[in-house]
């Protein structure tokens, strides 16, 4: 789908808000009497509470209510289960354990609330945390994924019989059956460690309850606004219709704040209507690391079998998902690294089975990639390996294993987190490859290039990788667009945003329906008053279902606008046309009515109408897709370590990318710029390190390294190839995770390249210059 504005690096209608300091955050809420809260957390990874005494915190002046979990009464429960596991695969054992608002018997990871205070202001409350008495009792911790599972472990849910949160065996084919035709077997183990979502801002809310009204006021740093009104109304005991939640600008999400039900999310609007005053809750950054949502921690044991030409005949994976205290989020993560971990390559036979462990950790729920980047990091290194042991080319062994264009759509005959059997929809591989391979100069690279650089003592090293990104899952989103009697069209939806463009993507779409300006097409997002049904921004979701969602309710306004204008200009339909705002004969320009004009005559005032006319150009619609799409790409890099200081620096990075339809290209590739700088950071610096008690030893900005400007590539050279996907009338495929999915694969590869002549074998991610000397070290 192209039209005029489709398809066009349009600029960003919302960035004059953003660049003047227009724009709305939720620490901007500013509102008379607001009081401030304030979390105690557990400075012990596991320890039961034997007593709270908050007495000294509730007598400092200008505290106004300190909360514990007694305090709560019936209204202390723990969390919905967010996402349920998939009930169509057979076998599956899952424990439901969800986060509760506040510790009542024992505290399960590092920052588990323990008391709110609330007080005239942020200084008070925090000095306030101080003046409260807990007396501990500390317990044996649980951190490391194989000790949580042995019989004699400490248990994290002291209700079940061990720290197995569940355990899923899928399998296509028959891998057993396909080994044992095998030509080459290989196997190894392959780690993948935690990181933080690290948004610039942090999360937040403020809550405000006006008792004559009867109306509820939440503004929530959250990805999935509608949900959250819904699980508000449900624990405070309220219609639905009295709450409305607002998620303004946000100053990135990333996964974490599509995690429902907070504890600060819960307590704040309860503490707001206890006390009838407006309450603020800003997260500190120490805060984040401690108490927001993190990822990526697995082991994998892996075999792939083949054939001396390079075939792959089958993949075993057999891994460990650590979910750390609690899984409200079900089984997202695994299931996405499950459905990944044969990546674009036409696999016949795949066993695979994971076991999902608690440990005194802080929770796992999605982070941009949400499981996908370890199961490409798996497949990738299982080709790299597969590679070398038959001494072929790193790209002729991808080539011969890549799915044809023919064989979509592609049935994977495996369960994703949609809960229904993974199809890719559509795409072409190989040329995406040799896009990738062309732009990096691939060729003469590897017989020119390397070869001098090596000569002159350089190390430097390429790394080569394919992916996959399953993208706009359903249920459903909603649309609603009218035009106003200026001739100003609004659009509105329930998906929030954090910097996707939709203000602009959205607006593109129904400018190209309705002829008008991208400008004056004015889009409201992430307002529950608004707009009353919808799911959330996540799994690279919004320009495929909102964005069709939105497509459908312009073209019912365009059929409206038709109908009208036909019987005012007395012209058949099919010959009129949207040009510039207004509707004009095709072939006499001159007879024409602009859309504001026609705005007014469908909304009369007085006189009576046809039966069954709907008043206004307005129509709402909704989309939801027979399953989700599938986008993939190639990534390329060139990299150079200095073997003194193992800092490895990127000189090149290429990407080609297939998203289906491109909405608009500047948007795009500002996504996969947005990701490329999370994969480089998973891939080199950041890591979350627990010690064996469960305490978080980098819990700062100053030790949790973030990838700086100068850490990235000069240029990020892309490439776009469209592969329309069949499932959606724009054809458009996901893109909002795609940069942060295979850097970690390919940076592994480009990395143990460059290393060559020490026959280092990289088998984890993240890297570090300590790490990388630490493998050297053990290779003698």
């Amino acid at each position: 789908m192209k039209g005029k504005w489709i398809g066009q690096p349009i600029k960003r209608n919302e960035d004059p808000r953003l660049l003047t300091g227009q724009a709305l955050y939720v620490d901007d809420v500013d509102m008379p009497g607001m009081l401030h809260a304030a979390f105690l957390r557990s400075d012990y990874a596991h320890a039961r509470i034997r007593s709270i005494d908050v007495s000294a915190a509730r007598a400092r002046p200008g505290v106004v209510a300190v909360y514990t979990a007694e305090d709560m009464a019936d209204f202390w429960r723990p969390g919905p289960l967010i996402v349920p596991p998939p009930r169509n695969v057979e076998g599956i054992v899952f424990h439901a354990r969800t986060q509760i608002p506040m510790v009542k018997d024992k505290a399960r990871h590092i920052g588990d609330p323990i008391a709110v205070v609330i007080a005239e202001s942020r200084y008070i409350a925090e000095d306030a945390l101080e003046d409260i008495v807990v007396d501990y009792e500390p317990l044996e911790p649980v951190v490391d994924m194989e000790r949580a599972l042995e019989p004699d472990a400490p248990l994290v849910h002291d209700d079940l019989d061990s720290n197995l949160a569940a355990h899923v065996v899928q399998e296509k084919g028959n891998y057993e059956a396909a080994r044992a035709k095998a030509d080459v077997v290989i196997k190894r183990r392959i780690l993948v460690d935690r990181g933080a979502a690290a948004a610039l801002e942090n999360r937040g809310v403020v809550a405000h309850w006006e008792p004559k009204s009867q109306q509820l006021t939440v503004w929530d740093t959250t990805q999935a606004p509608i949900p959250i009104r819904n699980g508000i109304a449900a624990m405070l005991g309220l219609s639905e219709h009295q709450v409305r939640v607002i998620a303004p600008f946000i100053g990135g999400g990333f996964g974490p704040k599509i995690m429902m039900s907070q504890p600060e999310e819960v307590l704040v609007p309860w503490a707001a209507m206890k006390l009838n005053r407006p309450i603020k809750w800003i997260e500190d950054r120490r805060e984040n690391f401690i108490g927001t949502t993190q990822e990526r921690a697995q082991i994998h044991d892996v075999e792939m079998a083949l054939t001396r030409d390079g075939r792959v005949l089958g993949v075993r994976d057999v891994f460990l998902h650590d979910t750390g205290a609690y899984d409200p989020y079900g089984l997202t993560v695994p299931l996405n690294t499950q459905s990944h971990g044969l990546g674009a390559y036409d696999i016949p036979n795949y066993y695979t089975e994971f076991k999902v462990v608690f440990t005194n950790k802080m929770i796992v729920t999605p982070v941009r990639g949400a499981g996908r980047p370890q199961g490409i990091f798996v497949i990738e290194r299982m080709m790299d390996l597969a590679a070398k042991e038959l001494g072929m080319d790193r790209a002729e062994i991808r080539k011969r294993n890549l799915i044809p264009p023919d064989a979509f759509p592609y049935r994977q005959e495996i369960i994703d987190q949609a809960f229904i059997e993974l199809v890719y929809d559509s795409g072409n591989y190989l040329p995406v490859l040799e896009k990738a391979m062309a732009m990096i100069g691939y060729d003469r690279f590897i017989e020119e290039e390397q070869p001098r650089l090596r000569a002159e003592g350089r190390h430097v090293g390429l790394g080569l990788v394919t992916f996959v990104e399953t993208t706009g899952v359903g249920p459903y989103e909603g649309a609603r667009v009218s035009v106003e009697s200026s001739g100003k069209v609004s659009v509105v939806t329930g998906v929030g945003t954090q910097g996707q463009g939709h203000f602009t993507s959205f607006a593109q779409i129904v400018a190209d329906q309705l002829g008008v300006d991208v400008r004056d097409v004015r889009v409201v997002t992430g307002d529950t008053a608004q707009f009353h049904w919808g799911t959330g921004t996540f799994a690279s979701r919004g320009a495929v279902v909102a964005g069709n969602a939105v497509k459908a309710a312009a073209a019912g306004v365009r059929a409206k606008i038709l109908k009208l204008a036909s019987k005012v200009l007395e012209t058949p339909e099919e010959e009129l046309e949207l040009v510039d705002g207004q509707v004009r004969v095709a072939d006499i320009p001159e007879r024409s009515i602009s859309l504001g004009e026609l705005a007014v005559m469908a909304n009369p005032l007085r006189g009576a109408v046809e039966p069954g006319t709907k008043p206004g150009l307005e129509a709402t619609d909704y989309f939801g897709p027979q399953y989700g799409a599938t986008a993939s790409g190639a990534v390329a890099m060139i990299v150079e370590v200095d073997p003194e200081t193992m800092m490895v620096e990127i000189k090149r990075f290429v990407i080609a990318h297939d998203c289906g339809t491109v909405l608009n290209p500047m948007i795009v590739e500002g996504q996969i710029h947005g990701g490329v700088s999370m994969g480089i950071g998973n891939s080199f610096y950041e890591r979350l390190v627990y010690d064996d008690n469960g305490q978080l030893l980098n819990a700062s900005l100053m030790d949790y390294l973030l990838p700086r400007s100068t850490d990235m590539p000069r240029r990020i050279e892309i490439a776009h190839l469209e592969t329309p996907s069949p499932l959606n009338p724009i054809g458009s495929k996901g893109v909002g995770e795609a940069g942060a999915i295979p850097v970690p694969s390919a940076f592994a590869q480009a990395v143990e390249d460059a290393l060559a002549d020490y026959g280092v074998e990289i088998l984890e991610t993240p890297l570090s210059p300590n790490r990388l000397f630490e493998l050297l070290s053990a290779r003698g």
